[in-house]
Protein backbone atom coordinates (compact mmCIF):
# COMPACT_ATOMS: atom_id res chain seq x y z
CA UNK A 1 0.00 0.00 0.00
CA UNK A 2 1.49 3.36 -0.96
CA UNK A 3 2.16 6.03 1.63
CA UNK A 4 -0.51 8.72 2.01
CA UNK A 5 2.36 11.11 1.30
CA UNK A 6 2.75 9.77 -2.24
CA UNK A 7 -0.22 11.37 -4.02
CA UNK A 8 -1.38 10.10 -7.38
CA UNK A 9 0.89 10.68 -10.36
CA UNK A 10 -1.56 13.27 -11.67
CA UNK A 11 -1.44 15.15 -8.36
CA UNK A 12 2.36 14.87 -8.23
CA UNK A 13 2.54 16.50 -11.66
CA UNK A 14 0.27 19.31 -10.41
CA UNK A 15 2.24 20.03 -7.23
CA UNK A 16 5.54 19.70 -9.11
CA UNK A 17 4.85 23.03 -10.82
CA UNK A 18 4.53 24.78 -7.47
CA UNK A 19 7.57 23.02 -6.01
CA UNK A 20 9.64 24.10 -9.02
CA UNK A 21 8.39 27.69 -8.65
CA UNK A 22 9.40 27.74 -4.98
CA UNK A 23 12.85 26.28 -5.65
CA UNK A 24 13.53 28.43 -8.70
CA UNK A 25 12.83 31.61 -6.75
CA UNK A 26 15.85 30.97 -4.47
CA UNK A 27 18.07 29.34 -7.11
CA UNK A 28 20.17 32.53 -7.50
CA UNK A 29 21.38 32.03 -3.92
CA UNK A 30 22.93 28.72 -4.94
CA UNK A 31 24.18 29.92 -8.30
CA UNK A 32 25.91 32.95 -6.77
CA UNK A 33 28.23 30.56 -4.94
CA UNK A 34 28.43 27.84 -7.58
CA UNK A 35 27.86 29.51 -10.95
CA UNK A 36 29.24 26.55 -12.91
CA UNK A 37 27.22 23.89 -11.09
CA UNK A 38 24.03 23.22 -13.04
CA UNK A 39 22.67 20.39 -10.88
CA UNK A 40 20.10 22.51 -9.00
CA UNK A 41 18.94 24.30 -12.16
CA UNK A 42 18.72 20.97 -13.99
CA UNK A 43 16.65 19.46 -11.16
CA UNK A 44 14.16 22.32 -11.42
CA UNK A 45 14.00 21.99 -15.21
CA UNK A 46 13.43 18.24 -14.90
CA UNK A 47 10.73 18.86 -12.28
CA UNK A 48 8.95 21.14 -14.76
CA UNK A 49 9.36 18.53 -17.52
CA UNK A 50 7.89 15.88 -15.19
CA UNK A 51 4.98 18.24 -14.46
CA UNK A 52 4.32 18.61 -18.21
CA UNK A 53 4.34 14.81 -18.64
CA UNK A 54 7.57 14.83 -20.66
CA UNK A 55 9.45 12.68 -18.14
CA UNK A 56 8.27 9.59 -16.31
CA UNK A 57 8.21 9.11 -12.56
CA UNK A 58 10.52 6.06 -12.62
CA UNK A 59 13.26 7.95 -14.46
CA UNK A 60 13.03 10.92 -12.11
CA UNK A 61 13.01 8.76 -8.98
CA UNK A 62 16.48 7.53 -9.95
CA UNK A 63 17.76 11.10 -10.44
CA UNK A 64 16.21 12.80 -7.41
CA UNK A 65 19.38 12.81 -5.30
CA UNK A 66 21.59 14.63 -7.84
CA UNK A 67 20.57 18.13 -6.77
CA UNK A 68 20.89 17.20 -3.11
CA UNK A 69 24.56 16.46 -3.68
CA UNK A 70 24.93 19.99 -5.07
CA UNK A 71 24.38 21.30 -1.53
CA UNK A 72 27.89 20.05 -0.72
CA UNK A 73 29.33 22.40 -3.36
CA UNK A 74 28.38 25.55 -1.40
CA UNK A 75 29.02 26.78 2.11
CA UNK A 76 26.52 29.49 3.04
CA UNK A 77 23.40 28.16 4.78
CA UNK A 78 21.17 30.04 2.32
CA UNK A 79 22.88 28.47 -0.71
CA UNK A 80 22.72 25.00 0.88
CA UNK A 81 19.00 25.46 1.56
CA UNK A 82 18.45 26.62 -2.04
CA UNK A 83 20.12 23.47 -3.39
CA UNK A 84 18.02 21.34 -1.07
CA UNK A 85 14.88 23.13 -2.27
CA UNK A 86 15.75 22.03 -5.82
CA UNK A 87 16.40 18.48 -4.60
CA UNK A 88 13.06 18.36 -2.80
CA UNK A 89 11.32 19.64 -5.94
CA UNK A 90 12.97 16.83 -7.92
CA UNK A 91 11.70 14.36 -5.32
CA UNK A 92 8.06 15.20 -6.12
CA UNK A 93 8.15 12.68 -8.98
CA UNK A 94 8.66 10.04 -6.29
CA UNK A 95 6.44 11.39 -3.52
CA UNK A 96 4.16 14.42 -3.58
CA UNK A 97 4.96 15.47 -0.03
CA UNK A 98 8.39 16.60 -1.25
CA UNK A 99 6.60 19.69 -2.64
CA UNK A 100 6.22 20.92 0.94
CA UNK A 101 9.90 20.16 1.48
CA UNK A 102 10.81 22.28 -1.55
CA UNK A 103 8.75 25.17 -0.21
CA UNK A 104 10.18 24.80 3.30
CA UNK A 105 13.78 24.81 2.11
CA UNK A 106 13.08 27.72 -0.24
CA UNK A 107 11.51 29.80 2.54
CA UNK A 108 14.43 28.91 4.81
CA UNK A 109 16.89 29.99 2.11
CA UNK A 110 15.08 33.29 1.64
CA UNK A 111 15.08 33.98 5.38
CA UNK A 112 18.76 33.04 5.78
CA UNK A 113 19.73 35.26 2.84
CA UNK A 114 18.08 38.32 4.41
CA UNK A 115 18.86 38.33 8.15
CA UNK A 116 18.34 42.10 8.16
CA UNK A 117 14.71 41.57 7.11
CA UNK A 118 12.70 40.00 9.93
CA UNK A 119 9.74 39.69 7.53
CA UNK A 120 11.65 37.68 4.90
CA UNK A 121 10.23 34.33 5.99
CA UNK A 122 6.66 35.62 6.15
CA UNK A 123 7.03 37.30 2.76
CA UNK A 124 8.33 34.11 1.15
CA UNK A 125 5.53 31.99 2.62
CA UNK A 126 2.97 34.55 1.42
CA UNK A 127 4.52 34.45 -2.07
CA UNK A 128 4.41 30.65 -2.07
CA UNK A 129 0.78 30.54 -1.02
CA UNK A 130 -0.14 33.13 -3.67
CA UNK A 131 1.49 30.88 -6.34
CA UNK A 132 -0.44 27.81 -5.22
CA UNK A 133 -3.10 26.80 -7.75
CA UNK A 134 -6.47 25.54 -6.54
CA UNK A 135 -5.60 22.08 -7.87
CA UNK A 136 -2.25 22.00 -6.08
CA UNK A 137 -3.87 23.28 -2.89
CA UNK A 138 -6.46 20.49 -3.06
CA UNK A 139 -3.76 17.86 -3.62
CA UNK A 140 -1.59 19.15 -0.76
CA UNK A 141 -4.64 19.22 1.53
CA UNK A 142 -4.82 15.43 1.28
CA UNK A 143 -1.36 14.96 2.81
CA UNK A 144 -1.10 13.90 6.46
CA UNK A 145 0.01 16.58 8.94
CA UNK A 146 3.73 16.93 9.47
CA UNK A 147 5.02 14.32 11.89
CA UNK A 148 1.95 12.05 11.76
CA UNK A 149 3.08 9.52 9.16
CA UNK A 150 6.63 8.16 9.18
CA UNK A 151 6.41 6.67 5.66
CA UNK A 152 7.79 9.68 3.81
CA UNK A 153 9.30 13.15 4.02
CA UNK A 154 6.61 14.44 6.39
CA UNK A 155 7.71 11.97 9.06
CA UNK A 156 9.76 12.89 12.12
CA UNK A 157 12.96 13.62 10.13
CA UNK A 158 14.71 16.76 8.91
CA UNK A 159 11.61 18.46 7.56
CA UNK A 160 9.76 18.21 10.86
CA UNK A 161 12.22 20.24 12.91
CA UNK A 162 13.43 23.80 13.12
CA UNK A 163 12.49 26.46 10.63
CA UNK A 164 11.58 23.91 7.94
CA UNK A 165 9.04 22.32 10.28
CA UNK A 166 7.60 25.71 11.15
CA UNK A 167 7.20 26.56 7.46
CA UNK A 168 5.51 23.25 6.62
CA UNK A 169 3.12 23.59 9.56
CA UNK A 170 2.20 27.09 8.41
CA UNK A 171 1.74 25.95 4.81
CA UNK A 172 -0.39 22.98 5.84
CA UNK A 173 -2.56 25.19 8.06
CA UNK A 174 -3.09 27.64 5.20
CA UNK A 175 -3.82 24.83 2.74
CA UNK A 176 -6.34 23.28 5.13
CA UNK A 177 -8.15 26.60 5.52
CA UNK A 178 -8.16 27.17 1.75
CA UNK A 179 -9.28 23.61 0.98
CA UNK A 180 -12.78 24.44 2.17
CA UNK A 181 -13.13 27.34 -0.30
Amino acid sequence: MPSPQSLSEEDRRIVAVWAADCAERVLPLFEAEAPDDDRARDAIARTRAFARGELGAAEEIRRRFVAGRAAKAVSSPAAVAAARAAAQAAGVAHMGAHALGAAAYAATAAALAAPERPDALDAEIAWQLARLSAEARAALATLPPLGHDSAGPLGPGLLASGLRGEVIRRLQAAVAVGAGD
